[in-house]
């Protein structure tokens, strides 16, 4: 069961690896080259249609496939265990924390402003939140990484 779990997470990452890709390559590029007006509506459009998303049942999904699997490193022998942590770490940490403390904080104030002060935002806002999405971009992908590894061992 394991050994399935962890697959499924190696899927699961790298389709969120992607998501989190394209918002740092070019959907943040697109919406900052246009007016702050339009770049903030567009934002806060894309943040309302998240909720009702497969990407949010991934995302909260492998957070608790990532505790499972940190659970599951502890009754598994070496060297699969260290790759678990290290995987169920980095989305945790990396991907899981930092939406929930940084990004999604950020886009919930972007959500309430009306449009001339969402616009003022926009200009602190995109630059941070596009920071904060490479971190998740990363995390996503060296968590994909570590579960692939994990499985060559399981």
């Amino acid at each position: 069961m394991l050994l399935i779990t962890t697959q499924i997470a190696v899927i699961a990452t790298g389709l969120l690896a992607g998501v989190f890709l394209t918002f740092s390559d070019f959907i943040m590029r697109s919406l900052t080259s246009a007016r702050p007006e339009a770049g903030a509506e567009a934002m806060q459009e894309i943040n309302r249609k998240v909720y009702r998303s497969v990407f949010l049942a991934l995302f909260f999904a492998m957070a608790g496939s990532s505790v499972l699997l940190i659970g599951g490193a502890f009754s598994t022998p070496a060297p699969a265990s260290p790759w678990l942590i290290a995987g169920g770490g980095l989305y945790l940490i990396g991907v899981f924390g930092i939406t929930v403390f940084g990004n999604v904080p950020m886009n919930n104030r972007l959500d309430v402003l009306p449009v001339g002060e969402a616009a003022s935002y926009w200009r602190t806002f995109a630059p941070r939140w596009t920071q904060l999405n490479h971190i998740r971009t990363v995390s996503s992908t060296l968590a994909t990484i570590a579960f692939l590894i994990a499985t060559q061992h399981l």
